[in-house]
């Protein structure tokens, strides 16, 4: 009887073995930078990521890209263009980098909130879509020097009673998702709803869901003026803003070889003229990082 019952053991655990097996080979194995998927959904569930090994330049030739996270909502940093493509301030940026370090620049659309964790678990080699550094931020990424200042604009409707950052105390404000608007009004106990895309924040308070919208102005200077232009209802940025912020673009933290030379780059771009001339080109103010 115990040797009948030892075969039997024996024969399952040979089919748990194969059955193992083919599971393995049947399973996709994650390339360079793609986290798994079970990993990835847990990940961006939970907001927490395993950090990924740094790029190093020799990395980025090996690969000949540079591929960037981007949420192509936030005009004119990144919008997409009549032909479908991402276009805008960052990507025209980016697209010198790239030139400069001679790799291709490859674009991936993603939700905002997703941009960081992603970059920090080595999905994406950079995250580019208008990135406030500040201080939670740089525990989970590497960022270059800024390359602009920027501010965080109050829009209200035409007609609004709030007129300033004191007549927001007990309204209803619409931010997106993971940005320093949300942070910065839930950390100072500001009544917030958050949105993954402006568009919806907008719309929030275009539906009086809410009494103001926070969002960078520059961005907002341009969502404002095309809404304007065809809706019924004006929208109006306000004088004073919430903050005032650098931008800058975020790698894996190890990536300190690289993000250096991308420094480099961007002091000559910010010397020469050349990213105030890319501002000019979409028609928004500058205010540059260094005196």
């Amino acid at each position: 009887m115990k040797k009948i019952i030892a075969v039997l053991m024996t024969a399952a655990l040979l089919l748990a073995g194969l059955s193992g097996c083919a599971s393995d080979a049947g399973a996709k194995t994650p390339s360079i930078g793609e986290a798994g998927t079970g990993e990835t959904a847990a990940n961006e569930a939970t907001g927490e990521t395993s950090d990924a090994k740094g790029l190093t330049i020799d990395d980025l030739k090996k690969a000949g890209q540079l591929v960037i996270a981007t949420s192509p909502d936030f005009p004119p940093f990144e919008s997409l263009g009549t032909d479908g493509a991402v276009e805008g301030i960052e990507i025209d940026i980016l697209k010198l980098i790239c030139e400069k370090l001679e790799v291709e620049l490859k674009i991936e659309q993603v939700d905002f909130e997703t941009i960081i964790p992603g970059v920090k678990a080595g999905k994406f080699n950079a995250g580019v879509s208008g990135i406030t550094v500040d201080e939670k931020r740089q525990k989970n990424a590497l960022f270059t020097d800024p390359y602009c200042l920027a501010a965080q604009a109050i829009v209200v409707v035409e007609g609004s009673d709030i007129k300033g950052k004191s007549d927001l105390e007990g309204k209803k404000i619409s931010v997106q998702t993971a940005t320093t608007a949300e942070s910065f009004c839930t950390e100072n106990g500001y009544d917030v709803k958050s949105f993954a895309a402006n568009n919806d924040a907008q719309s929030a308070l275009l539906t009086g869901k809410v009494d103001a919208w926070v969002i960078d102005d520059l961005t907002a200077a341009e969502m404002v003026k095309d809404y304007n232009a065809k809706g019924d209802q004006k929208l109006v940025i306000l004088d004073e803003a919430m903050t005032t912020e650098p931008y800058a673009f975020a790698f894996a933290h190890g990536s300190d070889a690289l993000v250096a030379e991308i420094n480099t780059i961007i002091s000559e771009l910010l010397s020469d003229g050349t990213i105030k001339d890319i501002f000019a080109k979409y028609g928004a103010p500058y205010t540059s990082p260094v005196e």
